[in-house]
């Protein structure tokens, strides 16, 4: 059975292709449909279907084990920040095998995933009258 290891979180996803529900954001064996189906938040705007770029990842190992990159995920891929040679859009990028992909520290939604305001760092607050 392929694992997806999701990082900085470091968790390890075993799952079966041919058992696994299709979540129905991006393809089905998408990444994105591989972390909904397992409780893990991938930011995804336009509900997987290839038309931003919030489930943008970036491969660490196992690209080979990935569907090849189709010329419309290139062309909006491209226009994520933090762009690689190594970038996917998660919803659009079905596993074959075993990969490990990072989920950019910026791309992450902290609100929506439950874990509170979001860090900004040395901003400083305006004070209201």
């Amino acid at each position: 059975m392929p694992k997806v290891t999701f990082l900085p979180e470091n968790v390890t996803i075993d799952y079966n292709p041919d058992t696994m529900p299709y979540s129905e954001h991006g393809l089905r064996g998408s990444l994105l449909d591989i972390a909904l189906n397992h409780g893990l938040h991938l930011e995804h705007a336009c509900g997987g279907s290839c038309a931003c770029t919030t489930c943008h990842v970036i491969v660490q190992s196992g690209q080979q084990n990935l569907s090849e990159m189709e010329d419309e995920e290139a062309d909006r891929a491209e226009q994520s920040a933090g762009y690689t040679l190594r970038s996917r859009l998660g919803c659009q990028a079905v596993v074959k095998g075993d990969v490990t992909v990072e989920i950019p520290n910026w791309n992450r939604n902290y609100v929506s995933e439950g874990g509170g305001s979001i860090n900004l760092g040395d901003a400083i607050p305006v004070k209201k009258p």
